[in-house]
């Protein structure tokens, strides 16, 4: 089994900044592709980002590329989203997830991991 543990979420004003952390435990990290998704009230989760285990290869949705990036620690065992610009429209819960197989993928339905999600609210 996989935990997954989201920190870094709370209330910030439009233009504002905000870094996301999940921290996982369970199994060996490098093993681990992580991604990152949100979901607003009423809406499907959104993917935002992943990153496969060993590499450093980056894939940012094209909603939030140049606002937000992410990267992974390994010997942290962690990934991080950092967030950009923030606007009222990026209000959500926001999760990380994981799965086993190295490809990246966009779909929710892929990833058999996820934290319990933090919540960014963005003030205009």
């Amino acid at each position: 089994q996989v935990q997954l543990v989201e920190s870094g979420g709370g209330l910030v004003q439009a233009g504002g900044s905000l870094r996301l952390s999940c921290t996982a435990s369970g199994r060996t990290f490098s093993d681990l592709t992580l991604a990152w998704f949100r979901q607003a009230p009423g809406k499907e989760r959104e993917f935002l980002s992943a990153i496969p285990g060993n590499g450093n290869k980056t894939f940012i949705s094209y909603a939030v590329k140049g606002r937000f990036t992410s990267f992974r620690d390994n010997a942290k065992k962690a990934v991080y989203l950092q967030m950009n610009s923030l606007k009222p429209e990026d209000t959500a819960l926001y999760y990380c997830a994981a799965k086993l197989t190295a490809l990246p993928r966009i779909s929710a339905d892929e990833y058999a991991y996820w934290g319990k999600g933090t919540q960014v609210t963005v003030s205009s």
